[in-house]
């Protein structure tokens, strides 16, 4: 599902109406017909009986819903409009769409002072309210009667659906200035938008439905932005060889552990192997080597690392014996913590994943270089906080505008970057952006990003082709589409995790323990895919 920003839509509008002759009116009326019927379904499933109350601003988005108003009372539900804005401020094609819907009985109120509102809904109370005030391109921030209205509609009905967008949420950023909607379920007309997904928005959206409203179907396919759906990812099913020797299934090396912090690579490792790698060999500081051995499980190699620099040639030397490298998870943020992971880079010739401290001991102004320079892919898994300091941003601005910043760092240092949060964006190469959203608080937990880390080790190394020398952009089309599984595999398990212990009590570990029902979800969701090719 593509998404799209404020400008791109305008655009594919533009397009739509003068190139395919869809004029505005027509374009509402499909937007009013397929907008009715979800919310006569909602109606109904709800059992609602008062009238359903839209809040009608004076743009197009107030257009659509006084359509949808008039489809509804004609399906037999009783619709109230309170328009937000007098006669005059309204565009041309509201003020017909007013008068349609006045004709087949939707009853239409100006209002100019919030008590007017509050007064009706303590007098008539109300189960359903559409909010059809702002779309995208609110201009923020809402004047003090808008505010007060938000603040009622949020806090008298039982549920609230919003048009496109919920009203006072920003189109490109999902930021807030003061109030704004608290929708149930937002009706996205034509495309998802950034909005939806960034910042504040993605809290105040509820359920996102993207209604189809007739828009020519080659847009679906254009754009740089995407919801990460199956298809963008590598075909998993039957790619086994029931006769194959472990070797065959990869050799995974994870560096990481210091003094306390051993536990992330035993997790990353233990996550590795149960992404089905042949062999994984965990390392970390000679000094935490026995600390680290007594949290593994025992199918895992052991190894670690002296801290003599001038004892690291013939671990350098092996380097590419492995098929995949994992480094930084609980690395330690120290110069010689740097210096492991630059030796990582410049010499091993196959899929590094860049993890956790072996992003902090890095900088883009100062380690640019080393990524440009490298002929092997390359991922780096930051959150927003090591992001931030990774790339030089302020964290306020990187989170009102992610992806413009993660395509920004993807082409600086031409390699992949996962940007790890509630919606998890993966920046790839080609310049598009993937969206993973599956927010779940039991993730937020000590060593969900270790686990991640792991599976992206385990997938990538069992993947031979990586390490070949072929062309590395054609190299980074199969190494994204593992990417894109490892991140949709991680949130499948984090979802099953979540429902077998509650987001309280799970933990990492329990996370790897879903892989068997993630795995089986991914299989089935791929043989779906591929039966829609």
């Amino acid at each position: 599902m593509r998404i799209v920003s404020t400008a791109e839509m305008k655009e594919i509008e533009h397009i739509t109406k003068h190139e395919y002759f869809m004029d505005e009116r027509l374009i509402i009326e499909n937007v009013s017909h397929a907008c009715s019927k979800i919310i006569y379904n909602v109606y109904q499933e709800n059992e609602c009986q008062s009238e359903v109350l839209f809040l009608v601003g004076k743009g197009n988005n107030g257009a659509d819903a006084m359509a949808t108003a008039r489809h509804l009372n004609n399906l037999g539900v009783r619709s109230r409009a309170f328009v937000l804005f007098s006669e005059s401020e309204c565009k041309d094609e509201l003020i017909f769409q007013i008068k349609m819907a006045q004709s087949y009985g939707v009853a239409v109120n100006y209002i100019d002072q919030s008590a007017q509102l509050s007064s009706y809904l303590d007098q008539m109370g109300c189960e359903l309210i559409i909010d059809g005030i702002f779309g995208t391109g609110v201009q923020l921030p809402l004047s003090n009667f808008m505010h007060e209205v938000i603040d009622i509609a949020n806090t008298s009905a039982d549920s609230i659906i919003s048009f496109d967008i919920p009203s006072g949420v920003e189109g490109d950023t999902g930021i807030i200035r003061g109030k704004a909607i608290k929708a149930e379920l937002t009706l996205a007309i034509g495309f998802a938008k950034l909005g939806h997904y960034i910042a504040d928005g993605a809290k105040h959206c509820g359920e996102l439905f993207v209604v189809d409203v007739g828009i020519p179907s080659k847009f679906n396919i254009l754009g740089d932005k995407f919801l990460l759906r199956p298809e963008h990812m590598v075909d998993l099913v039957g790619k086994r060889d029931k006769f194959a020797d472990k070797k065959v299934f990869g050799h995974s090396l994870v560096l990481g552990g210091s003094h306390g912090l051993t536990g992330a690579p035993a997790l990353c490792s233990l996550a590795s192997l149960k992404a089905g790698s042949g062999l994984v060999t965990a390392a970390t500081w000679e000094p935490q080597y026995q600390e680290m051995i007594s949290r593994l499980s025992p199918e895992i190699m052991t190894g670690y690392l002296p801290l003599d620099y001038n004892k690291w040639n013939p671990l350098i030397r092996d380097l590419n014996k492995y098929s995949s490298i994992v480094i930084g998870p609980g690395l330690a943020r120290s110069s010689r913590a740097r210096r492991l992971v630059l030796e990582v880079l410049n010499n091993f010739d196959g899929p590094v994943i860049i993890d956790a401290d072996a992003i902090n001991v890095l900088s883009l102004k100062e380690d640019k270089n080393v990524f440009t320079l490298r002929n092997a892919p390359t991922v780096i898994t930051p959150h927003f906080g090591e992001f931030a300091r990774f790339a030089g941003v302020e964290m306020d601005e990187l989170n009102l505008r992610p992806v413009h910043y993660l395509k920004q760092l993807v082409e600086t240092i031409n390699c992949t970057v996962v940007l790890k949060g509630p919606c998890t964006y993966l920046g790839c190469s080609d310049g598009s952006v993937y969206f993973n959203y599956f927010p779940n608080d039991g993730m937020a937990t000590a060593g969900a990003g270790d686990v991640l880390a792991g599976i992206l080790g385990g997938l990538l190394g069992q993947e031979v082709s990586l390490k070949q020398k072929d062309k590395l952009i054609n190299r980074y089309e199969t190494f994204n589409r593992i990417i894109a599984v490892s991140i949709y595999l991680h949130s499948a398990a984090g979802k099953y995790a979540a429902e077998s212990m509650g987001v309280r009590a799970m933990s990492a570990q329990t996370i790897v323990d879903s892989f068997t029902d993630a795995f089986k979800l991914l299989d089935d969701d791929l043989s779906a895919a591929l039966k829609r090719v």
